[in-house]
């Protein structure tokens, strides 16, 4: 196994295809995982929806520095290849950043790969509403499309994890900084979402 960056444009199909949310988010960095040559699953990076939440992490002076782990999608999910991807992947970010990513309770998420490539547990997300319905033409989030005194419905809360990259004084200084609590990891049932839909993979060139 290798893990390689690769053009946003390669993602967009496993996305979009393969991830429950079938929408694209924010991509800024993306990075697939080959077993051999061929692609079986990328991770990707991008700026996340939520100004405060950049900077409700480690305050306003950081919050440029802030990334979301926004999606990852596996082909096979086999033994280790998540973590091999989230752990190299995040080797390549440029230095120094905060990560930020969600494991997702309506789906049955607690946040088990997070917890094996050492990302910190930050307890539950805020309670908040979200509109009704999702765009499926555009595949873009329904707050995107909600207009004033539309249907709302309360949304799910996901659990949140923090990970610094950079070298030992930037990550001190981050959590130093850090305005959550860190509380300990979370365990349950994990389910599984179906990710059966086809991607024409292409190998890579050597």
């Amino acid at each position: 196994m290798k893990v390689l960056p690769i053009k946003r444009e390669e993602a967009y199909p496993w996305l979009l295809q393969k991830h429950y949310a079938k929408r694209l988010p924010v991509v800024m960095f993306a990075y697939g995982l080959y077993v051999g040559s061929v692609l079986e699953g990328v991770v990707t990076y991008g700026l996340p929806p939520s100004r405060p939440l950049c900077i409700g992490i480690c305050g306003k002076e950081y919050a440029d520095q802030v990334l979301e782990l926004n999606r990852l999608v596996l082909n096979n999910n086999k033994k280790n290849q998540a973590s091999f991807l989230i752990g190299n992947s995040l080797k390549m970010l440029p230095k120094p950043r905060i990560i930020v990513s969600f494991a997702d309770t309506n789906m049955g998420h607690n946040g088990y790969i997070y917890q094996a490539t050492n990302f910190i547990y930050c307890g539950l997300s805020a309670k908040r509403n979200d509109p009704v319905g999702t765009n499926t033409t555009t595949g873009k989030h329904p707050r995107h499309s909600w207009v004033k005194g539309g249907e709302t419905v309360e949304r799910p809360r996901k659990h949140r994890y923090v990970y610094f990259v950079g070298d030992k004084r930037q990550k001190r200084e981050y959590l130093k900084n850090l305005r959550y609590k860190i509380e300990d990891y979370p365990k349950g049932d994990n389910n599984n979402y179906d990710s059966s839909g086809e991607i024409e993979t292409q190998g890579m060139l050597i």
